[in-house]
């Protein structure tokens, strides 16, 4: 066999030794899901009447919150999916189980690739019961068929670029505990861009802040494909975060993961 096929062959290995802790471990698997169906149902009956007034542009109310919010829930849903990525790593890290793969005939880069390809499926089947939610509660997309594919593109670039920046936190962090923290920031970013509510009503400081981070091209093309309106340069913008994040994720998880191995 080439080493190409070995490694592929590894990884396909450690993809299915992920996916198996993951159905063993349904108690993660639920509290990240529970978190953005939570916010989903809070923000939309509790909030989505006033909010979806303050809109404009249509008929406002609660129909027309929830179609706005779908987008920003959506990112919470990646962002808290990959809590879980940095805890199965740090877990893999600290309890030895690296090590003695690292004693194996295997393909180095499997262990890490595994990891990623189970989180990025996971978080795509945990997207889709979202999205499921937001549609029984009212959310009503009117894309095409070109657009919903468009729309799974960017939520799977911007899975795989968290997924590998959530692999080397997990690297990065020396106790599972950390691991499980070092990552919620990214569940931040939302309601600092226009996740929940447009840039312009945001102060000065704050609108600057929401203009220029990562997540608000991407909601902001997710939203504009969902719903049929203007992207602009979104597209472009969400596109170059995330494979800004995926290639600066993946070279500190590989430096994190090779100095780790000469120790």
């Amino acid at each position: 066999m080439t080493t190409m096929t070995l490694a592929v062959r590894d990884s396909a290995t450690m993809l299915r030794r992920q996916l198996r802790h993951m159905a063993r471990n349904w108690s993660l698997l639920l509290m990240l899901l529970a978190v953005p169906i939570i916010f989903l149902l809070l923000f939309v009956y509790v909030l989505g009447g006033t909010l979806g007034d303050g809109l404009g542009g249509g008929s406002g109310g609660r129909s027309a919150y929830v179609n706005y919010v779908t987008p920003g829930i959506l990112l919470i849903t990646i962002a808290g999916a990959v809590q879980g990525t940095a805890l199965a790593v740090a877990m893999d890290m600290t309890e030895g189980i690296i090590a003695r793969f690292r004693t194996m005939a295997i393909a180095r880069v499997s262990v890490l690739t595994g990891h990623v390809l189970g989180s990025v499926l996971q978080t795509l089947a945990q997207l889709a019961v979202v999205l499921g939610v937001a549609v029984l509660v009212g959310f009503r997309p009117a894309a095409s068929a070109v657009e919903w594919l468009a729309v799974a593109g960017i939520l799977t670039a911007a899975t795989f670029a968290l997924v590998w920046l959530a692999v080397a936190m997990g690297l990065a962090t020396k106790t599972v505990e950390a691991a499980s923290n070092l990552p919620m920031p990214l569940m931040l970013l939302p309601f600092f861009g226009s996740g929940f509510v447009p840039i312009e009503s945001l102060p000065a400081g704050l609108r600057w802040f929401a203009e220029y981070q990562p997540f608000t091209p991407i909601m902001e093309t997710v939203r504009g494909l969902l719903l049929g309106t203007p992207i602009g340069t979104s597209a472009a913008l969400a596109l170059g975060w995330c494979a800004v994040i995926a290639l600066g994720g993946y070279l500190w998880a590989r430096r994190l993961y090779n100095r780790d191995r000469t120790r």
